[in-house]
């Protein structure tokens, strides 16, 4: 009797950690789902919702449907896991294949996610219906769930610190595939004579084929999905890197480089001080003293190299979220060549943080300049630093008559959203003059200036930048001339005709990114 009391006690644990595992696998593979989503769709907010809702949502289809499922239970979870294993580890290789060839990869990531989430949905029924013969309902349910939640904090926690930074998108699937075929296998092994002798031959063909498949899935994923991101960008990839935050490429032709994150390009080294020095030299030109300098975003260091060209600058803090981008901006060969090693500079200091919480954090530090080289808003996340909020703390951390200037996007094919920036710094108090430059290899992109100064209006700022002659300053494209043309957008009814519709973005109502999205980017 005590054997047997052993026995059943066992078994019930070997369903138990299977859920468990399970549990882990179901959550990371909403992740990468979501990620995956995220990458190729963009709009992250609303493609983690929708990922992670729709999975929910057929996870109930799913349970609902292991009504039907009748026979030897066992033998129909094993299947179930072996399926799931093969799925989730070549997701990630069919949604780059397919992104490569076609314009389904969109459709395919929705399928995978119906397909993943009915599958797991009846994971949990099953092993409910299984365990009831070693348990009484109240503690059957309650345990087997139990497992199954504990499961998905362990995956949370080892896809934020291990999968997405550590192993990206192209062996997390793997990791996965293998931890529900290892259910099988642990489940098939301890439970075998549970199984008919026909049945448990054929599970156990299946498990040796699909532990061949996912070995071979394994050594060729990550030429296959080299070869699906080659194809995704016209230039050859020279470095490809999926970090905590998002994912790095620097591509080269010739003896031009391009650097993009998640897939939108930063900049190109053939014109890139068409960007970089708009970005710089005015604010820099028009502040009164410059000694104390605050970078958000500009982690490739480029704008760090144009800051370093003055003297009178005593410290540059820079903040850029990602360590990778900085690492690769001081180490990589042709990010050094481009910024003139400006992360080497004593004169600099590297945060590794989020730009907003930085600013909320600095009690003591104020800056005499801020340049704001951060991404587009073309998230909720992002929009946040271009918020009303966001700008106000940035007023607070000027000195009297100090300068801050913020790439914004393109003031033509995402005119609100351009407008809108200008808007939301007004807002904080800043004295505003729009610029804008056609960089050859981004189209017409544009940036925002603001002044901390009551005492001067928009059109006397706009007149001083008109005279900045940089005569002093080694720059390779902007001078006197330029500054007129970069001021200037011809008849104002052209380009402020929807200025009175414009909302002010605020962290409480984020409207920048919609702004953004609902640009004019098909002629782009």
């Amino acid at each position: 009797m005590e054997s047997v009391t052993h026995k059943t006690k066992k078994n019930s644990n070997i369903l138990k950690i299977a859920i468990f595992a399970t549990g882990f696998a179901g959550i990371v593979a909403e992740y990468v789902l979501s990620t995956l989503a995220t990458y190729f769709i963009g709009n992250s907010v609303f493609q983690w919702t929708m990922i992670v809702s729709l999975m929910l949502f057929f996870m109930g289809i799913g349970a609902r449907l292991s009504k039907r499922a009748s026979g030897n239970l066992i033998a129909k979870f094993l299947i179930l896991e072996i399926v799931l294993s093969i799925l989730v580890s070549f997701s990630s290789m069919i949604v780059y294949t397919l992104a490569a060839v076609s314009t389904y990869y969109e459709l395919v990531i929705y399928l995978l996610c119906v397909s993943i989430g009915l599958l797991i949905g009846l994971e949990i029924p099953i092993v409910v219906r299984i365990n009831e013969q070693y348990e009484d309902l109240r503690t059957n349910i309650s345990s087997v769930l139990e497992k199954d939640y504990y499961g998905s904090l362990l995956g949370g926690v080892f896809f934020g610190f291990i999968g997405l930074p550590l192993l990206g998108l192209t062996y997390t699937p793997f990791i996965l595939g293998f931890v529900n075929l290892g259910v099988a296998i642990i489940v098939a092994y301890m439970l075998y004579n549970k199984l008919g002798a026909k049945q448990g031959k054929q599970i156990s063909v299946l498990i040796i084929s699909t532990v061949a498949v996912l070995g071979l899935g394994l050594f060729y994923t990550k030429p296959v999905i080299r070869w699906g991101e080659q194809k995704k960008y016209k230039d050859k990839v020279i470095f490809s890197k999926q970090t905590k935050y998002q994912k790095i490429v620097l591509t080269e032709w010739k003896d031009e480089h391009w650097l993009y994150l998640n897939g939108n390009l930063q900049f190109c080294s053939i014109d890139e001080e068409m960007y970089h020095e708009p970005l710089i030299h005015p604010a820099m030109g028009l502040a009164s003293k410059a000694q104390n300098i605050l970078v958000l975003g500009g982690g490739d260091g480029c704008a760090v190299r144009e800051l370093l060209k003055y003297k009178d600058v005593k410290h540059i803090d820079l903040v850029d979220l990602d360590p990778e981008m900085t690492r690769l901006a001081k180490e990589n060969k042709i990010l050094r060549t481009l910024n003139q090693d400006a992360f080497l500079s004593e004169k600099v200091t590297i945060y590794n943080q989020d730009a907003y919480t930085f600013l909320e954090q600095q009690d003591k530090k104020f800056y005499d300049v801020i340049i704001v080289d951060l991404p587009d808003p073309r998230t909720i996340e992002l929009g946040r630093l271009y918020s009303h909020e966001f700008y106000t703390i940035c007023y607070r951390k000027l000195r009297p008559n100090g300068v801050i200037i913020t790439q914004a996007g393109s003031p033509y094919f995402a005119t609100k959203a351009y407008q809108c920036i200008d808007a939301t710094m007004q807002s904080a108090q800043f004295k505003t003059v729009a610029m804008h430059n056609q960089v050859l290899s981004m189209g017409e992109w544009g940036w925002i200036l603001g002044v901390k100064n009551h005492n001067v209006s928009d059109e006397i700022i706009k007149k001083r930048l008109k005279t900045l002659k940089f005569s002093e300053i080694d720059t390779k494209w902007i001078n006197n001339e330029a500054m007129q043309l970069l001021t200037s957008f011809g008849k104002q009814d052209f380009f402020t005709k929807d200025e009175d519709t414009i909302k002010i973005n605020r962290i409480h109502d984020p409207v920048l990114y919609q702004y953004y999205l609902n640009g004019n980017w098909e002629i782009y």
